[in-house]
């Protein structure tokens, strides 16, 4: 009966010393959650607003440039998936590897060579465990990004895309991320960054005219020094999208984990009362005995 009260103590020991663990990494989430919303909701006009321009640009011009054109002379596409650094956060970077999967199915079944790019250390560890090169990688501050890791992505990704045959150019770009709605709500979503898609038109709703646009010096000189900003701004928008989604997974998933710990705390809690009272119930009983014998005796 000793042991098992012994065993029981050690346990709901152990189970308070996670408790405190995961009680301060919802703390730490929930502090920088509000940050990285701020963040995500201060980068979203100047994406908007370069993509309204590359578009207007794309749309307004007859210029045929090759990263708003479809690349014919390879098969190869770049994957970027974006994942956490760390675990603890519930099924965050199982979803978004999960989805990039699943592109990765249906690109190699169009007959398409994935050359795939990873940031986060959860997605460079399961692609290196299943011996998948990696033609990129970045890891550190995956809660936290910084311009200067966003403009490194890009232009990786950019020379890819420019980059010639022989030197393993691609022809696509597809980024999956995890798109921060909520609180509650986090979903891994697909974007296809290159060939630049026209999503969104740049007149207003409810506009009858178009607007009219001269580019100086050239349509072409516009979309060279553009798309690279457009390119950096998207990246740098996936980035903080799925640092405030991780953030927000680790507060929802340590929540949990506190009150399983206190649902075993309170279990071993009884079962160990349960032991001690036993343990007192037999002392009693021998005494008894003991007595019983000696006076009979």
């Amino acid at each position: 009966m000793g042991g098992q009260q012994r065993v029981y103590r050690q346990r709901i020991r152990s189970t308070q010393s996670l408790k405190k663990i995961f009680r301060a990494m919802e703390l730490i989430a929930a502090s920088r959650i509000g940050k990285a919303r701020d963040r995500v909701t201060a980068a979203a006009p100047y994406s908007k607003a370069i993509t309204r321009a590359i578009s207007a640009v794309a749309t307004h011009s007859n210029v045929e440039h090759p990263l708003t054109s479809e690349r014919t002379d390879t098969n190869r596409v770049a994957l970027l998936v974006v994942s956490a650094d760390r675990g603890m956060a519930g099924a965050y970077s199982a979803n978004a590897i999960r989805e990039s999967e699943r592109l990765r199915e249906r690109l190699e079944g169009d007959g398409k060579e994935v050359v795939q790019f990873a940031v986060g250390r959860r997605a460079v560890s399961y692609f290196k465990f299943r011996n998948r090169e990696l033609a990129g990688q970045w890891t550190g501050g995956s809660d936290a990004p910084d311009v200067e890791t966003a403009i490194e992505v890009a232009a990786e990704l950019y020379g890819a895309f420019t980059a010639e045959i022989e030197d393993g150019g691609v022809s696509e770009i597809h980024i999956v991320y995890t798109h921060f709605s909520s609180m509650v709500s986090q979903e891994p979503r697909v974007i296809r960054l290159l060939p630049l898609e026209i999503v969104e038109g740049v007149a207003e709703p409810g506009d009858d005219v178009e607007p009219l646009y001269e580019f100086e010096p050239s349509a072409e000189a516009v979309l060279d020094a553009a798309l690279p900003r457009y390119i950096e701004a998207r990246v740098y928008t996936c980035l903080l999208q799925s640092a405030a989604s991780e953030l927000a997974n680790r507060q929802r998933a340590m929540n949990t984990a506190v009150s399983n710990a206190e649902d075993i705390i309170r279990q071993y809690t009884r079962l160990a009362n349960s032991a001690r009272q036993a343990e007192i119930t037999q002392e009693i009983s021998e005494i008894v005995s003991g007595a019983d014998a000696l006076a009979a005796s």
